[in-house]
């Protein structure tokens, strides 16, 4: 048994290397870098009429009857749920240990060029999805694959939505169960089968209930964590703020680092910060992995480009504030100076950030709450892109509900077992759902710069 996990761990690091490695990362941040230019970088130009049309229409009153589907604001919430996860703290905790203080800035890079790679993913989503006979929504790269490139493409849409319907049950559940019920044990002193059996019942409930009550729930549960994790930051760079414009300076000047490390070649220092930090980057806000554009794809909404808009705004709160504010609590506190070993887990390590950064044990009891509403959320949105992935291989909906049963199962799964190696998989399948999408990406980028030229040209 031991000599079969070793094989298949060899085996899934060599294709981590692939999927995650410096060819893979310079595709997917060099198609977000050609689509911005093509476009007139409208992320920066843009990005008040963005602000206004998205979050800015929150406080407006919407009468609008969305039938079986998603109301906009719903989409990009279940959207965000799948996103916004435990590798918003321990992902990114973890590429500051291994890439420096510099990871933070790539991080940044990346993410601005995923603002418009997100932003092409969901404008094509919607112009090329398909309506059920019900009037329900479908769509994601498998649908834009076929009906874009043509069905001569539909086996490259078929690789996408296999890996994606596999991946669901990685890092959309058992990974994330996984953390939960570390923090459930850490906060309440409950063991993780008790975890388990609990998680798989709520989930149960939300997801059996289809996308229309998985965007209910979303759309209570994401602005609410977030809002709670954004406040709990901000009172730390408050508490901290003369020490700001120093880490910020650190972050810059690490990012350029020529030294080497560990005796290696001069130069080793950036790549390492370069790699860490637009890898974790991009596994944070998903932009260009084709997963969040299958929940936009369920919205109500006709205009490809107005719903693409909240594209720029999720990588915008993921990346540029979410993940910004675990990486200053890491630099500020000092602990990333020494080894990730000395704690149990990588969510450990940030809770130890927060403990320093704020009073008593507050900070610690922080990111444990943090941990749970993250990778809840992040389960009931991965549930409705694996199921979106098997209905569109399947066009079984008897399938798709033996899927949502499962799925909701291998929540006990995940919250008994070690997730160290199903981490390090669901990492690799995240990266290789990348390929048929870029392809798609770069194929169809003509359409994407044609569709967004006639949307801002009165604007």
């Amino acid at each position: 048994m031991e000599n079969l996990v070793s094989q298949i761990e060899s085996i899934n690091s060599i294709v981590n290397d692939f999927a995650w490695g410096p060819v893979m990362l310079a595709l997917l941040v060099g198609t977000g870098i050609y689509l911005t230019f093509r476009t007139g970088c409208i992320q920066l130009t843009r990005f008040k009429y963005t602000m206004s049309h998205t979050i800015g229409t929150l406080f407006e009153q919407n009468e609008k009857n969305h039938g079986e589907n998603l109301s906009p604001f719903q989409a990009v919430t279940t959207a965000l749920a799948g996103t916004v996860g435990t590798g918003n703290i321990a992902g990114v905790t973890g590429a500051i240990f291994t890439g420096g203080p510099g990871a933070v800035f790539w991080m940044w890079f990346s993410a601005f060029f995923g603002m418009f790679t997100k932003f092409a993913e969901i404008a094509l989503a919607i112009k090329y999805r398909e309506v059920d006979e019900d009037g329900v929504h479908h769509g994601g790269p498998m649908y834009y694959i076929k009906n874009g490139l043509g069905r001569g493409w539909g086996w490259l849409a078929a690789i996408f939505a296999f890996i994606g319907g596999l991946a669901s049950f990685g890092i959309g559940n058992i990974a994330q169960s996984n953390e939960i019920a570390g923090a459930m044990k850490d906060i309440f002193h409950i063991g993780p089968t008790v975890t388990g059996i609990i998680l798989a019942f709520i989930v149960a409930i939300v997801i059996l209930g289809g996308v229309k009550r998985i965007g209910t729930v979303t759309s209570y549960l994401v602005p609410f964590m977030s809002i709670f994790y954004i406040l709990a930051g901000l009172l730390m760079i408050i508490s901290h703020l003369p020490q700001i414009p120093g880490i910020l300076l650190l972050i810059i000047k690490e990012a350029f680092s020529f030294r080497a490390i560990g005796g290696g070649v001069f130069g080793y220092a950036i790549m390492l910060a370069m790699r860490q930090g637009c890898a974790r980057g991009v596994f944070s806000n998903e932009a260009g992995l084709g997963s969040a554009p299958i929940a936009h794809a369920a919205s109500s909404t006709n205009e490809p480009c107005e719903q693409a808009m909240w594209g720029i705004f999720e990588v915008f709160v993921d990346t540029i504030v979410i993940c910004t504010i675990t990486s200053l609590a890491v630099l500020l506190s000092g602990i990333y100076t020494g080894s990730l070993a000395d704690y149990t887990s990588k969510g450990a390590a940030a809770a130890a950030a927060f403990n320093q950064m704020l009073p008593g044990t507050i900070g610690g009891i922080i990111i444990e709450v943090s941990l749970v509403f993250f990778a809840l959320s992040t389960i009931l949105g991965w549930s409705y892109y694996g199921a979106s992935c098997w209905e569109y291989l399947t066009h079984n909906k008897t399938v798709v509900m033996v899927y949502k049963v499962i799925f909701s199962f291998v929540c006990i799964i995940g919250a008994v077992g070690s997730g160290q190696l199903v981490w390090d998989i669901s990492d690799t399948l995240n990266g290789l759902m990348a390929i048929p999408n870029l392809i798609a990406l770069l194929l169809l980028s003509g359409v994407i710069i044609s569709m967004t030229e006639e949307y801002f040209k009165d604007k």
